[in-house]
């Protein structure tokens, strides 16, 4: 078992004015892929380093497959770990670089040629043993640095944005790649990263983090369907999740959503909530668009029309508030002509205007 058991871990570094960790319990389960997802600054590589043992705990726990590894040195965690940079030695070959955390192990010399083949094979890196990283490209670069870190067979794999100094076409086939190879080993894996579109595509589960906790945590899909709070909704999603404000109003027909001087169906959930004002939010591919009047649907005017060849990506205004719209391909609009605008009532999520929480009827 090499399961991660994180319990009410803090660290503030000196001078700051907020907690880097902010009394933050995580549970990674043996086996699991799970993604620390948030912007720049949320405490998620602060995170991973202190499980990595880079870092210390101001407060809190941190084991690995039951044993409390808190105030362990990083060389005694059974862990390995790919780092954003790299971090192969120039000097040495590619075999030399994938065996070099066996041989800091002095682990014997026909042992570590054997396990070095078997990585550089999962990483199709064969013919690249005999080279030097200079005579390799940034793709197969990242593969000897992810070779070495499997070839120890640690119970637990770390990873701090390995993808990021990769261009995008690359990025998008190493990634898949990854993601077989972490399936492939086994290993229970903390990944950390800014984008979003990777969290989605290679965790299990994902954990949203802002200001040094965890805003959200569960599969990609549940995530990214249902946001706890606003931030999460806004975060994740290219476009982010549309959010416009509107007041409850209920009458003999049953609740409505007004929205400006227009008035749309609501779910019969938000009844208690009469005359409240809410904010809405909606996926901009959760919202219908035509070009034609229609009764109970709400009338925008197209800002922006951008073609992105499989769908159109219209920028609207909505009583005066933005909202991105993802429309078919053969979609038919010009700047600064009318449409009308209809999301599922399933497809609606509804958050408290001041706190920006999920509401409780929601």
């Amino acid at each position: 078992m090499a399961d991660i058991v994180i319990d009410r871990l803090v660290k503030t570094y000196p001078g700051a004015t907020a907690r880097a960790t902010d009394d933050i319990s995580l549970t990674v389960a043996d086996g699991e892929f799970l993604v620390l997802v948030g912007p720049s600054g949320c405490g998620k590589t602060t995170l991973l380093r202190m499980v990595a043992g880079l870092e210390s705990p101001d407060s809190g726990t941190i084991t690995i497959g039951g044993r409390d590894v808190t105030d362990l040195p990083a060389r005694n965690r059974d862990l390995s770990m790919v780092f954003q940079s790299y971090a192969i030695f120039p000097h040495l070959r590619v075999r030399q670089n994938i065996g070099f955390g066996l041989s800091m192990r002095k682990v014997p010399k026909a042992e570590v040629e054997r396990r070095v083949r078997e990585a550089a094979e999962v990483l199709e890196l064969t013919d690249y043993l005999d080279r030097y990283p200079a005579q390799l490209s940034g793709g197969q670069r990242q593969r000897v640095a992810v070779a070495r870190a499997i070839v120890v067979n640690a119970g637990v794999l770390l990873m701090d944005e390995p993808l990021s100094n990769l261009d995008a076409l690359l990025r998008l086939q190493f990634r898949a790649e990854l993601k077989k190879i972490v399936r492939r080993v086994g290993a229970t894996t903390l990944y950390v990263t800014h984008d979003q579109a990777e969290a989605m595509s290679l965790g299990d589960r994902v954990a949203v983090m802002r200001t040094g906790r965890i805003a959200q945590l569960g599969p990609p899909v549940e995530v990214y369907d249902r946001p706890s709070e606003r931030f999460v909704g806004g975060f994740l999603g290219a476009p982010p999740m549309n959010f416009f404000p509107a007041t409850v109003r209920v009458n003999g027909s049953g609740p409505q959503l007004r929205v400006g001087d227009q008035a749309l169906a609501a779910p019969e959930r938000l009844g208690g909530y009469d005359g409240q004002n809410i904010l809405v939010g909606v996926r901009a591919e959760n919202l219908e668009v035509v070009t034609s009047a229609r009764d109970g649907w709400l009338a925008a005017r197209v800002d922006v029309v951008e073609p992105t060849g499989a769908a159109v990506l219209l920028t609207v205004r909505l009583s005066g508030h933005e909202l991105k719209v993802q429309a078919p391909a053969a979609f038919q609009a010009e700047p600064d002509t009318e449409v009308w605008l209809r999301p599922p009532a399933q497809s609606l999520r509804f958050y408290d205007p001041e706190t920006g929480l999920v509401l409780a009827a929601a």
